[in-house]
């Protein structure tokens, strides 16, 4: 028996008590096997309202979530090659590689096709270029995996307008997994900041899109989390839609910068269930970051693109002269 799963179920289920959603006791879950009751820890966490935490449910469930962080291993910025380094190793780097088992970085999961995968010439040539000096390619790194393992100056994630994470239980999108592995405080400091922000511009405000907000990152093993809402593409791809995206990489690096943070990850914004082509996400998050870097270089260490599909991975090789 994991007692700190058992434990920290059995308070999540009390924690719950009076949530008209939820009927649950312990009986119920004692027949679950230790997948199971994971999951059903991951939705309570996901489903619970931002509220007081106390202080007995805050130490059960950090000491769960650095079990699990453990059980996954955390991956540091020494552990990434850069491109320049994967150039020399002809783009087979054990670092970028399929790591499905404990994927977390969803956010391109449920991509939906809308351009094929084959990038063109053109932004082919223009991804090399982006990245063709030895200043650059030095400060790119290209890694496909779970984005809650790096440990890192920052991770982004891709936010919806409410910015308190995914409400849906267990659900595959990056904004679901940075919670669930960040773990609860997440969701109550990002009510903190929106009710400031509501009672300065109204009670229906909304995180507009492009705009970065930090907070901390509690159990995650990076130092901060960056939160960006992405561009949601509902019919044909617009320059504006564009610009929002380029936005998003844009206003991300300024806060990096801002706060003294020299490395970030990078999810890929928008191209999940937000329906942003893959494709050309990939060319305006690669120019941006490489018109950051010709600018403030000396100011970061390195930019991370973090990808989950097998097909991202291909498009961010092509763009960066990886792909045979």
């Amino acid at each position: 028996m994991n007692t700190k799963t058992d434990l920290l179920l059995e308070e999540l289920i009390r924690d719950s008590d009076g949530d008209a959603r939820i009927s649950l006791s312990r009986s119920d879950t004692a027949s679950l096997d230790a997948q199971e009751k994971k999951n059903l820890i991951r939705s309570l966490m996901n489903i619970r309202m931002p509220r007081a935490l106390s202080e007995k449910l805050l130490k059960l469930q950090d000491a769960y979530l650095q079990e699990e962080l453990e059980e996954k291993s955390i991956v540091s910025l020494s552990d990434i090659p850069t491109i320049r380094e994967l150039r020399s190793r002809g783009g087979d780097a054990p670092s970028v590689q399929s790591r499905y088992a404990h994927a977390a970085d969803a956010e391109t999961a449920h991509a939906t096709p809308v351009q094929s995968a084959h990038t063109t010439a053109a932004s082919v040539t223009a991804g090399k270029a982006a990245v063709r000096s030895k200043h650059l390619a030095e400060k790119l790194s290209l890694w496909q995996g779970d984005i809650t393992r790096l440990k890192v100056g920052a991770i982004v994630n891709a936010a919806n307008s409410q910015m308190l994470g995914c409400f849906v239980p267990c659900h595959r999108c990056i904004d679901n997994a940075i919670h669930s592995a960040a773990g609860m405080q997440l969701r109550e400091e990002c009510h903190q900041i929106m009710t400031r922000k509501r009672a300065a511009y109204g009670k229906d405000y909304g995180e507009p899109t492009g705009t970065a907000t930090l907070t901390g990152a509690y159990q995650l093993p990076c130092d901060y989390v960056i939160h960006t809402v992405g561009p949601i593409v509902y019919g044909d791809l617009t320059d504006a839609l564009c610009q929002d995206l380029q936005n998003c990489y844009e206003n991300v690096l300024k806060c990096c910068m801002e706060h003294h943070i020299r490395s970030v990850a990078f999810c890929c914004i928008s191209t999940g269930e937000f329906h942003f082509p893959n494709e050309k996400a990939a060319e305006i998050a690669l120019e941006t970051a490489a018109a950051f870097l010709e600018m403030h270089g000396d100011e970061m260490e390195r930019i991370i693109f973090n990808v989950f599909t097998d097909r991202d991975r291909r498009i961010y090789e092509k763009l960066l002269g990886l792909a045979s």
